[in-house]
């Protein structure tokens, strides 16, 4: 039996770049695996597969998705049963959003869903969104040229919300935002705005910080010979 001993030195310089390493990973998680990004990417994979054109992914809409979904206040039970009035897009969802209420334009389709446990963007897509054949008919629309996606949970936790709005506007002249930029409301995040996540993709960074501890613990007990 031996024991490994590492220098001070050493132990210092690795932990160093233990550290950096969970610095950027972490920072990755919240620009690069935005769940609402994702779910469009998969959408518009999925209707090129079926020789239907991509469609532009429209921040001020996602945004307006995100207030959509707040709209139910967390009750699940009421997704397939109720919608939030048209005066809500003019009167709420926009001036919330930063979205100028003159480039509303109408909304051509959505899909929602909610459960209470959070899945992946392609497991929501297929299990969730796509219920039926009402929903590959609203997918596969052609008169859809934009869409806007959102995730949420309630509070930041459970029940989980998915919500995608598609229109017909033109690009980059629909829902047009004041400034440039949407504003950012919580909990939750939307497509097309580099939008990081805080109540959907939070599962995946604690996920991370507890790897990340346990990693750092065993590296300290390596070096001092525990």
């Amino acid at each position: 039996m031996w024991t490994c001993r590492i220098s001070s030195s050493l132990l210092l310089l690795l932990l160093f770049f233990f550290f950096i390493f969970f610095v950027s990973s972490a920072s990755a998680a919240n620009t690069q695996n935005n769940p609402a990004d994702q779910l469009v990417v998969v959408l518009n994979d999925n209707r090129t597969a079926h020789k239907q054109s991509a469609l532009y992914d429209n921040p001020g809409l996602a945004c307006i998705a995100l207030q959509y979904i707040k709209a139910y206040a967390g009750n699940c039970d009421e997704v397939d049963t109720k919608k939030p009035a048209d005066s809500e897009f003019a009167e709420t969802f926009a001036p919330n959003c930063g979205v100028q209420a003159s480039t509303l334009t109408p909304i051509t389709g959505r899909l929602l869903g909610c459960q209470s446990k959070y899945v992946s963007p392609s497991e929501a897509f297929s299990d969730l969104l796509m219920k039926n054949s009402k929903s590959l008919d609203i997918l596969y629309n052609k008169n859809h040229t934009e869409v806007g996606a959102a995730v949420s949970g309630s509070d930041g936790g459970a029940p989980y919300f998915w919500c995608v709005l598609f229109s017909s506007g033109q690009t980059n002249t629909s829902f047009a935002l004041e400034g440039g930029v949407a504003k950012v409301t919580r909990p939750g995040c939307f497509s097309g705005a580099s939008d990081d996540c805080n109540s959907a993709n939070s599962l995946y960074t604690r996920h991370q910080l507890w790897l990340y501890a346990a990693g750092a613990v065993t590296l300290v007990g390596f070096a001092l010979g525990l």
